[in-house]
């Protein structure tokens, strides 16, 4: 069984290049984009494995 991170948004958002609101943007129409896991009250992660599928995602429709 492998463990799986969770990465912050800069992080996210370093990895796929895009600005915070853009990322926002995405999250709110598209259904395949990678859903926040609530860590505290103020503070969300994604995994990185779901990140790093969803780069791959975007790469396979050019």
């Amino acid at each position: 069984m492998s463990k799986d991170r969770i990465i912050r948004l800069p992080e996210v958002l370093n990895r796929t290049g895009l600005a915070r609101t853009t990322w926002y943007r995405v999250q709110a129409v598209d259904p395949t984009a990678p859903k926040p896991i609530k860590l505290t009250s103020r503070t969300i992660g994604f995994l990185e494995t779901e990140i790093d599928a969803f780069i791959e995602r975007l790469a396979n429709l050019r």
